[in-house]
């Protein structure tokens, strides 16, 4: 299972009870005429919206048109995308996590800033409040430290050799090997995938917040995952 999610930052004042009413009355109709000049009206609403002590979730629904080629003619397919979303109070922020449909394959990145944009207007009439948030360097590196032996793959960027972008570390005892500590020297920590021993789970974190799961688990534990361990290293 690879199964992606993104973090976002509520950056305005936040009532979750007048929230949870914006958001469970919205929908939105949008015309479309397909080649064949037809009709269709492709919704975007809000469903299953509950709200349970600090956190409000629901489900971004989405439809689209795919187009593939079929002997020569376009045909056009309605879909449907769900992006299942939770919005947590944690002391006194509020962190919107948006999770990435099955169905988003290349676009999951895209997908999870449209819903988190589409959110910011519904809930603040404006873009622009829902913003990506950053674990620091420094937190992750410790995240790996603090036990080498779970991690799986680290990537570096922000490197200052020249006509380096990227650079890239994989297998066990990373921390104690001399090019781990040559890697630090030159950049920075991006992303660090890991088994985390206590869930039995294995996960990549972006510092921009992507979390990814790579093994098998419930959503259920996976967003709990988050909520708990991940939310408190962003800056």
């Amino acid at each position: 299972m690879v199964l992606p999610a993104k973090v976002f930052e509520i950056k305005e004042d936040f009532n979750m009870l007048f929230a949870a009413q914006k958001l469970r009355g919205f929908r939105e109709e949008e015309p479309y005429t397909t080649v064949s000049g037809e009709t269709i009206n492709l919704v975007s609403e809000i469903i299953d919206l509950k709200i349970e002590g600090d956190t409000i979730s629901g489900i971004f629904s989405r439809d689209f048109i795919r187009s593939r080629v079929y002997r020569r003619r376009i045909v056009e397919t309605p879909v449907t995308e769900e992006s299942p979303f939770w919005i947590k109070r944690f002391g006194n922020r509020f962190f919107l996590i948006v999770l990435a449909p099955s169905t988003a394959r290349g676009l999951k990145k895209l997908l999870t800033n449209y819903v988190a944009n589409k959110l910011s207007r519904v809930l603040f009439i404006k873009p622009n409040v829902i913003l990506e948030v950053e674990i620091p360097h420094e937190h992750l590196k410790a995240l790996h430290e603090s036990n080498p032996q779970a991690t799986k793959l680290i990537w570096f960027d922000n490197v200052d050799i020249p006509g380096v972008e990227k650079l890239c570390l994989a297998g066990s005892d990373l921390a104690d090997t001399s090019l781990y500590q040559e890697y630090l020297r030159h950049g920075k920590i991006w992303y660090v995938v890991f088994e985390v021993q206590k869930r039995g789970i294995v996960v990549g974190v972006t510092r921009n917040c992507v979390v990814t799961l790579f093994s098998k688990s419930s959503i259920d534990e996976f967003i709990n995952y988050i909520m708990e361990d991940i939310l408190p290293l962003v800056k």
